[in-house]
């Protein structure tokens, strides 16, 4: 029998706790404020992202129980989402992911493909930081 993600990271308990570790991160860190500020709802957040991580690791498919596809660039299109957003998100991630208990290598590869799905959502282009100067 093949081991799923959602039984090696400890199944509906450890998911429970990584959301919340996440929502408490992206609530209390001050430079996350870019992504908290597009959550009105924080419970309703929480819930959806453990039922889509639940349903995306291999658990019970809660997510599309109840919404259907996750669809989820379509879901966050509109959601200015660039590269900082996507940092903020995974700054809340990578400090979650650190307080479940799980198998080191594991935790990479997770991080990894949650890294990979961050960077998806990203629908907006990063503005330039160099400034061409006007001829004079």
């Amino acid at each position: 029998m093949t081991t799923t993600p959602y039984q090696l990271i400890g199944g509906e308990a450890a998911i429970r706790s990584l959301v919340d570790r996440f929502y408490f991160y992206m609530d209390m860190l001050p430079q996350t404020r870019g992504i908290r500020d597009m959550h009105a709802d924080l419970a309703g957040a929480k819930e959806k992202l453990f039922k889509f991580l639940s349903g995306w690791l291999g658990g019970p498919n809660l997510f599309i129980e109840e919404y259907g596809h996750p669809m989820l660039r379509m879901r966050h299109i509109k959601f200015a989402i660039g590269p900082d957003e996507r940092d903020q998100w995974m700054l809340c991630m990578d400090k979650a992911l650190a307080e479940v208990n799980m198998d080191a290598s594991f935790r990479r590869e997770l991080r990894n493909a949650l890294q990979q799905l961050a960077t998806h959502m990203i629908n907006q282009e990063q503005e330039s930081l160099v400034q061409i100067d006007e001829p004079h």
